[in-house]
């Protein structure tokens, strides 16, 4: 009785499921009625730290920006005061450089082919032996060699760039083109050059690169492996075309470094501005132009001074098309995990 009298008096004060008196607490995880997560987030405490750190983070990227186009302006006025007395066309397209000469000519194709052969010679150098290194790196090395390996190979983009010169120019040129490999070369060429321009980037090839094939989630590599594919065949079909977006990017790095290079190819490649039909010949580059000739005796306003502007601006437009067909690429083929 007393358990049926409790049970009936529990149930009699206890409303209905659903009635219009029953109180309904809100669940668990669901915010109530008229719930703001704005005012709920907002502190009443200003967060000063936060506002610094946005501050200078955007002052850092405005400052890259800023810092750009004041090159860009620095070479573009003096450059329209030069092609306001030398001809465009003359200028790209003319075939002897010449421009302290008493019968000056201005044709930059001889520089420009200079600068393509050492940059060329130095991608097929950098390219191979930088993606084999960074393969070897990610996917066969083993940790102590890695640790080993890594920092030798980084250890490369260090040494100055004068001191690769002075080792094409006393080394590569007499010692191993012609002594060890009977090539015909002088004592200035854009071969050598180009070898030891190569050498030099081979880190920049090689370590982003293996930074992106090691971003590769290593279940790509499983569901290969589960297939049936060795490790060869999962690194060239599967993690190879995963990083691709990577290597893109270092292999344009590459190129811009070689392109911009001044010390090596002023003094292995030579001094005498010719259009470049060989390898073994000795020719002058656009920078090696602007280290040669930039020297202070060229007098401001002069023809003469506003010739390394004009040239300088060449080579940022070169440099600058490059990055963009290499950022297209990179969008086109981009990969997201």
């Amino acid at each position: 009785m007393s358990l049926s009298g409790s049970s009936s008096g529990s149930t009699s004060t206890t409303a209905p499921s659903g009635g219009p008196s029953n109180r309904t607490s809100p669940r668990r995880g669901v915010p109530p009625d008229g719930f703001d997560p704005a005012k709920a987030l907002r502190r009443n405490q200003h967060r000063y730290g936060e506002r610094v750190s946005f501050v200078l983070l955007a002052g850092s990227a405005g400052l890259t920006v800023a810092v750009t186009i004041g090159i860009f302006l620095s070479l573009l006025f003096p450059a329209i005061d030069f092609f306001r007395e030398v001809d465009v066309l003359d200028f790209l397209g003319g075939d002897r450089w010449a421009p302290t000469f008493a019968d000056a000519s201005f044709g930059v194709l001889p520089l420009i082919t200079g600068t393509l052969w050492t940059t060329a010679l130095g991608l097929a150098i950098a390219v191979p032996f930088g993606l084999g290194a960074a393969v070897f790196l990610s996917e066969y090395a083993g940790e102590r060699t890695r640790k080993v390996l890594k920092p030798v190979l980084e250890l490369l983009a260090g040494i100055p760039s004068v001191v690769y010169g002075y080792f094409a120019l006393y080394f590569v040129a007499p010692n191993i083109l012609r002594d060890v490999l009977h090539i015909g070369v002088g004592t200035f060429s854009v071969l050598a050059a180009g070898l030891v321009l190569g050498i030099m980037i081979i880190p920049t090839v090689a370590s982003l690169s293996e930074d992106a094939l090691s971003a590769v989630p290593q279940a790509l590599r499983q569901g290969s492996y589960a297939l049936g594919s060795n490790k060869m065949r999962t690194t060239l079909r599967v993690v190879f075309p995963a990083a691709i977006s990577g290597i893109t990017a270092s292999i344009v790095l590459a190129l811009s470094r070689a392109v911009g290079e001044t010390m090596i190819v002023a003094l292995a490649a030579g001094t005498r501005a010719r259009v470049v039909s060989s390898p073994t010949m000795e020719g002058q580059t656009m920078t090696g132009f602007i280290a040669q000739t930039a020297t202070g005796e060229s007098s401001p306003g002069t023809l003469g001074y506003n010739t390394l502007f004009a040239v300088g601006l060449l080579l940022f437009a070169i440099t600058l098309g490059f990055n963009l067909v290499a950022a297209a690429v990179v969008r086109r083929y981009r990969e997201a995990y």
